[in-house]
C-alpha cells in the first residue's frame, strides 16, 4: 500500500507540473502574437523595434520578476539548492514559469500601446519597474490573498473577488498602465493636424492577422490551464472562451463593417474580457461577454483616436484596459446563479475590485513613465521618429531590397 500510495503521488505531481508546463508553453507563444500583432499595425519603418520590444520585455521581465515580482505577489524565493527547488518534480518551478508569462504580458500589452515613438532603453526600465513592482503588488491582493483585501470582501460582501484568468489582474492592469504611458509620449509625430486626424495605414494586415491568430489558439492555455493542476481543469472553460471569442468576432465584424484591424481584435476583445469569469458563465452567458467586448473596442478605439484624440497606436487601452474592466463586472453578472452561472460570485465585489484594480495600473503607469520621463526622456527625437525606430535605434530595416 505504501508503493501504491507512493506512485500515485508522484503520478499526480507528475501530472500537475506538465499540465502547467504545457498552459506556460503556450501562453509563452502567445507573445509571438503579440509581436505580430504590432509589427503588421504599425508602418514598415517600425517593424523591427517592435520584434525586438516584445523579445527584450520578456527578458527583462523574467528577470524582474524571477528575483524581485514573484517574491513580492506569493512571499516565495528561487535562493534554494536545486534538491529543494525539484521537490513534486519541480511544480513550484513550473507554476513561476506560467505565472511569468502573465506577467510578462504586460509589457507586451503596453508595447502596442507606444509604438513608433518611445525611445527603447527608458521602456526596458519601465518594463523592470511595473514587472518587479507595480503588477506584483495588485496580484498579490486578489491572487495569494495579499493585505486581506479578499477576505474584508467576503465579509462585506459574501464572496471575494473574482478573476480566474485574469482580465483585471493581467489585462485591465496592462491597458491601464498603457494609458499612463500613451499620455505621457504623446501623440505621433503629424497623427493629428489642424485638429483632425491623419490616418497611418497598417503595414501589413497578413502579419496582424497571424498575430491575432496566434494570441487565440494560446488563450485557450491561458484560461484553461490557470486551473494550474489537472484535478481543477474545466471543459466549461475552454468552451467559454470558445464562445466569447466568437461573439467577439460577429461583434466587431457588424459594428466595425468589415474592417480586417477591427475584425481581427473582436475576437481578442472577447477573450480578454471573459477571463474573469470563465470558470463560471454559463456558455450563452461568455457569448454575451464577447459580443460587448468586440462592439465596445469598436466604438472605444474609434472614440480614442478621433474625438479624445488619444495615440494608442494598437487600441491596447480599449482592447485590455475597457474590455478587461467589462470583464470583471460581467463576472459578477453572468456568474450569478440565476444567469446560468455556478454562483460564488458577488457584482459588489468585482467592481470594487475592478476599480481597485484600475486605481493601482493608473497610478502606477503615471508615476512609473512621469518618473522616467522627467530623468532620462522616454520618447523619440522628431528627427528618429522621421526615419523610424527601426534605423534609428537598431539600424536596420525590417526588408532589404538589395
Amino acid at each position: 500500500m505504501e508503493n501504491l500510495s507512493s506512485a500515485v503521488e508522484t503520478l499526480v505531481h507528475g501530472s500537475n507540473t506538465l499540465f502547467i508546463l504545457i498552459g506556460a508553453v503556450m501562453v509563452l507563444a502567445m507573445h509571438a502574437g503579440f509581436a505580430f500583432l504590432e509589427v503588421g499595425t504599425v508602418r514598415l519603418k517600425n517593424q523591427v523595434n517592435a520584434l525586438s520590444k516584445i523579445i527584450t520585455d520578456f527578458a527583462v521581465s523574467t528577470l524582474a520578476y524571477f528575483f524581485v515580482g514573484y517574491w513580492i505577489a506569493y512571499g516565495v524565493t528561487f535562493l534554494q539548492p536545486a534538491a529543494t527547488l525539484t521537490a513534486d518534480h519541480g511544480y513550484a518551478l513550473v507554476k513561476f514559469f506560467f505565472l511569468l508569462t502573465f506577467a510578462a504580458a504586460i509589457p507586451a500589452i503596453i508595447s502596442g500601446g507606444i509604438a513608433e515613438r518611445a525611445r527603447f532603453g527608458p521602456q526596458l526600465c519601465a518594463t523592470l519597474l511595473i514587472v518587479a513592482f507595480v503588477y506584483p503588488l495588485f496580484e498579490g491582493i486578489v491572487w495569494n490573498g495579499n493585505f486581506g483585501v479578499q477576505d474584508w470582501l467576503t465579509r462585506q460582501f459574501g464572496a471575494p473577488f473574482h478573476d480566474f484568468a485574469g482580465s483585471i489582474v493581467v489585462h485591465a492592469m496592462g491597458g491601464w498602465l498603457a494609458f499612463g504611458a500613451v499620455m505621457m509620449l504623446g501623440a505621433r509625430d503629424g497623427r493629428y493636424r489642424d485638429g483632425r486626424l491623419v490616418a497611418f495605414a497598417p503595414s501589413n494586415i497578413p502579419f496582424l492577422a497571424l498575430g491575432s491568430w496566434i494570441l487565440i489558439v494560446g488563450w485557450f492555455g491561458f484560461n484553461v490551464m490557470s486551473a494550474q493542476t489537472v484535478a481543477g481543469i474545466s471543459g466549461l472553460v475552454a468552451v467559454n472562451s470558445l464562445m466569447a471569442m466568437v461573439g467577439g468576432t460577429a461583434a466587431a465584424w457588424l459594428v466595425g463593417r468589415n474592417d480586417p484591424g477591427f475584425l481581427h481584435n473582436g475576437p481578442l476583445a472577447g477573450l480578454v474580457a471573459v477571463c474573469a469569469g470563465s470558470d463560471l458563465m454559463h456558455p450563452i452567458g461568455a457569448l454575451a461577454t464577447g459580443a460587448v467586448a468586440g462592439a465596445l473596442f469598436v466604438w472605444a478605439f474609434t472614440a480614442t483616436q478621433t474625438r479624445w484624440k488619444i495615440d494608442d497606436v494598437l487600441g491596447v487601452w480599449p482592447l485590455h484596459g475597457l474590455c478587461g474592466v467589462w470583464g470583471g463586472i460581467s463576472c459578477g453578472l453572468f456568474g450569478q446563479t440565476a444567469l446560468g452561472g455556478l454562483g460564488g460570485v458577488s457584482p459588489a465585489s468585482q467592481l470594487i475590485g475592478s476599480a481597485l484594480g484600475i486605481a493601482v495600473a493608473t497610478i502606477g503607469g503615471f508615476a512609473v513613465y512621469g518618473l522616467l520621463k522627467r530623468t532620462v526622456g522616454i520618447r523619440l527625437s522628431q528627427e528618429a521618429e522621421y526615419y523610424g525606430a527601426d534605423l534609428s535605434i537598431h539600424k536596420i530595416g525590417a526588408v532589404s531590397h538589395d
